[in-house]
């Protein structure tokens, strides 16, 4: 009577195993994909992926030469860029400069052409001599603003930097040798720079 009884309270060892090596047989399966992959194998080819990734990056230039030939050439390319600007704004900057002179004298030209085409005979000679001594005048103060200079030596001393001697002729006194004595052509200076040297007779004493 015992017996049975535990017996049927007891389950059977038979049953305890079988029912571990279910649960082992399905944690097992569980791991396995859908078509049979493991997780283990997912892993390993996620690896590999992302290693191939990296691996088709371009390789990064990191060779000193390559690096500092890149570094001339675009220093080259922004001194070419530098100097073709640099001249086209002194382009530019020479043809303003042109332009507002031309601008001033354009006045006077105009006073030239109205004295060039007047009638003899109903005008006098005088008027059209004062008509021209206005518009010299007037050139003289346009382009004197500019930065031109008149070089008129007469009574000066000689200076072959600025005058040119054409002719000689003697001289009254020691003191006046090499002084002008007349002047044939005026010369110009414009900012400093010689256009043109004044043309002149020089005194010369001959002791």
């Amino acid at each position: 009577m015992s017996d049975r009884k535990h017996k049927k309270g007891q389950q059977p060892e038979g049953e305890v195993l079988e029912s571990e090596d279910a649960f082992e047989r399905g944690a097992g399966n569980a791991t396995d994909g859908a078509d049979g992959t493991s997780d283990a194998d997912l892993t390993s080819d996620a690896a590999d992926g992302s290693e191939q990734a990296v691996d088709a990056d371009p390789p990064v230039e990191t060779d000193p030469a390559s690096l500092e030939r890149e570094r001339y050439l675009r220093l080259a390319a922004e001194y070419d860029n530098y100097r073709k600007r640099t001249v086209r704004e002194k382009q530019e900057a020479e043809s303003r400069g042109q332009a507002d002179l031309v601008k001033q004298i354009i006045d006077p030209l105009d006073d030239i052409a109205r004295f060039a085409h007047v009638d003899p005979a109903t005008t006098d000679s005088a008027t059209v001599v004062q008509g021209v001594e206005m518009v010299e005048k007037k050139l003289a103060k346009i382009l004197g603003t500019a930065g031109l200079e008149i070089i008129n030596p007469v009574d000066q001393s000689f200076d072959p930097a600025l005058h040119e001697a054409v002719a000689t002729e003697p001289a009254v006194a020691k003191e006046d040798d090499h002084v002008v004595a007349r002047v044939y052509q005026l010369g110009y200076l414009f900012k400093g720079q010689l256009l043109r040297p004044a043309r002149v007779v020089v005194k010369q004493w001959n002791s």
